[in-house]
């Protein structure tokens, strides 16, 4: 209540610095890296609007491929094609190799999918007849029937998945007609994409305490998905995007003035979570587990890496840390230089005279009973990328 009291009295910088007075002294001062995280994501870890084109691009004229294929093999004609996955929900996270997957699903009737005989069609058919319609002589390497789609390779690095769905229409027990939608897998198995992305969707606009920029529920999720990603010895071992996809939502702690301190308070929530169950069920088919029994391998891992960045950065709430050791901590927790090089220009631009204000440290510094905080807003509008 007090805090709440506080930020309807005061405003500005003022609101700003006895808000984090009063938080220091209940033992929650944290180092403010506010701006410095904000900047990381734009910069470094949403995908710029160019390569998001690309993709889309690169998407139609697969879509394109494949109904002009089918209509070549003398096969049916899909009801539509819709991405899916974090493409769709706008949580794709920038990669060195550009090694991007996107999830493209083509959508049939299941009455159309009729073998030579009428019956129906096996999964591993359906993929087959979908592979052969996208084969083509211009790809260096031929598209792939995998277990749950067929990908697309690109020379740019990234590939396109396309998973085949089919729709089922039947009546149940109360005569009502029912219909749902089934994914080619070893089996047809119960499976609806589009459901998923509408439950993200929904989750970032109403836990959210803003829109600016994509919202910071999703904003914070890319964050973590480029946290177990930077590292490539890490990729094959850790969480997938879809179980920390559902783990944000689940712990997600939204601070509306401090990105930072709301990035490392989901961590920390989600390692509290992880350490008491290691399994993660689907978000939207009851019943479903996107982990492998209570012992998972990947959800362990990626407890495990959030044990030790969270240990990385408790000089965060050491009075005396410096804006040069809170940047450093970051920078290590995401294997990159991206903090201390934003504040080695900021040194540089001061030392020109250039911009007196960006020689102030944006942390809160406790010195012998000093406190300084930032003057200036922060712009959350997100420097030209799109959420």
């Amino acid at each position: 209540m007090i805090p709440l009291l506080l930020k309807l009295a005061v405003s500005g910088a003022a609101a700003t610095l006895l808000y984090d007075i009063l938080k220091s002294e209940r033992g929650e001062i944290m180092h403010n890296c506010h701006e410095d995280m904000l900047a990381f994501h734009n910069q470094d870890v949403t995908l710029p609007y160019g390569e998001r084109t690309e993709m889309r691009q690169r998407r139609d004229t697969n879509r394109n491929r494949l109904k002009s294929g089918l209509k070549r093999d003398g096969e049916p004609t899909p009801i539509g094609c819709h991405s899916q996955g974090s493409y769709a929900m706008r949580t794709m996270v920038q990669q060195s190799d550009r090694d991007y997957d996107i999830d493209d699903g083509v959508y049939f009737d299941k009455g159309k999918l009729k073998g030579p005989k009428g019956g129906d069609r096996t999964p591993g058919d359906a993929k087959e007849m979908v592979r052969k319609a996208l084969n083509n002589q211009a790809f260096k390497r031929s598209p792939e029937k995998l277990k749950n789609c067929v990908r697309v390779y690109y020379d740019a690095g990234y590939h396109v998945d396309v998973p085949v769905y089919r729709r089922v229409t039947d009546t149940n027990a109360l005569g009502e007609e029912e219909t749902w939608y089934e994914l080619a897998s070893s089996e047809w198995k119960h499976s609806d994409a589009l459901a998923v992305t509408d439950w993200l969707l929904d989750a970032n606009k109403v836990q959210s305490p803003e829109t600016d920029n994509g919202g910071q529920l999703r904003r914070l999720l890319r964050l973590l998905k480029a946290f177990a990603r930077r590292r490539e010895s890490w990729r094959s071992r850790i969480a997938t995007g879809f179980m920390i996809t559902k783990l944000v939502v689940e712990k997600y702690r939204a601070d509306a003035d401090r990105e930072d301190r709301a990035l490392y308070d989901t961590m920390v929530a989600t390692r509290d979570r992880l350490s008491q169950s290691l399994e993660i069920a689907h978000p939207t088919i009851n019943g479903e587990w996107l982990t492998k029994g209570p012992d998972d391998a990947q959800a362990q891992y990626l407890l495990e890496k959030l044990d030790w960045a969270i240990e990385q950065l408790a000089v965060l709430f050491d009075p005396e840390c410096t804006r040069k050791q809170a940047l450093k901590a970051w920078d290590k927790v995401f294997a990159t230089t991206f903090f201390s090089e934003r504040d080695a220009d900021h040194e540089a631009q001061a030392s020109k005279g250039d911009h007196a204000d960006a020689a102030v440290p944006s942390g809160i510094l406790i010195r012998d009973g000093d406190r300084a905080a930032t003057e200036e807003p922060v712009d959350k509008r997100g420097g030209g990328r799109y959420a």
